[in-house]
């Protein structure tokens, strides 16, 4: 006889079931957990990492985050308003900038303040300004396309009451169409944050002084420093989540606070 629709729903997920305990079992047997254990989960070796893992490696991961996302934000505002504006050229220089910076790596950028523009100009930037430069850049290319959304989502209706009652334009934008497009975006906005916290673990590509790193470059370091396995990275990475899931809970009550207010 043939099956009715929730007899195959059950074998279905009886079968899901079966391969996932299967697997969980094949997965058991086949590591090593000694093996698995010193390469991942060494702890008590980790002492010389500490506390400069902390006090350095964590304090320039969040320095370098907000002072990139700080330098992204107003130039993505800008790029934003470029791209929105009526005079042609601005809006060409504008997606130009953010095809182009969306386009690439991150990877490439810092490599060409660290490494380029000194050898074409001859100047030597500090490494904040090089990390908060480029992450910037690469930053305010997204920013500039989510603010550019948040902007057009304002009612026009808002603009034109505050333009009849005499305000002047720059007025309307500055005072009521740029706060509730910032309230509009705060979720995505959080997300940017995220990636370029992750991001900030490229600047080890530059090479830096001890009090320069961050906490990538402490894992990797303590890799070849400390006979303990992946377990350097493994930390580096909880610290990392330590940023991360907080922010990422914040975008989720945004994004349900803004659904909240669309119904």
């Amino acid at each position: 006889m043939a099956m009715t629709t929730s007899q195959r729903a059950r074998m279905s997920k009886t079968i899901q079931i079966a391969i996932f305990v299967i697997a969980i079992i094949a997965l058991l047997f086949a590591v090593d957990w000694d093996k698995a254990a010193y390469a991942f989960f060494s702890f008590d070796k980790l002492g010389p990492m500490f506390p400069g893992m902390i006090l350095v490696g964590l304090k320039n991961t969040i320095f370098y985050t907000i002072i990139s996302f700080a330098f992204g934000l107003i130039l993505g505002l800008l790029l934003a308003l470029m791209k929105m504006a009526s005079f042609a050229p601005y809006r060409w220089f504008a997606t130009a900038f953010i095809e182009f910076f969306r386009g690439i790596p991150a990877i490439l950028v810092l490599l060409a303040f660290g490494f380029g523009l000194p050898q074409a100009f001859g100047t030597q930037w500090p490494q904040p300004v090089n990390v908060m430069c480029a992450l910037g850049l690469v930053s305010a290319a997204y920013i500039a396309e989510t603010l550019r959304a948040g902007l057009q989502a304002v009612p026009k209706g808002q603009t034109e009451a505050a333009r009849s009652l005499g305000m002047p334009a720059w007025r309307a934008m500055v005072t009521i169409v740029i706060p509730q497009a910032f309230k509009i975006v705060l979720p995505p906005m959080t997300n940017e944050i995220i990636l370029l916290t992750k991001d900030t673990s490229l600047a080890f590509i530059l090479g830096a002084s001890m009090a320069q790193y961050e906490m990538t470059k402490f894992g990797r370091d303590g890799i070849s420093q400390i006979d303990a396995g992946i377990t350097p990275l493994v930390v580096a990475g909880l610290f990392y989540l330590v940023i991360t899931i907080p922010l990422s809970l914040v975008a989720r009550k945004f994004e349900s606070r803004a659904a909240k207010t669309k119904r």
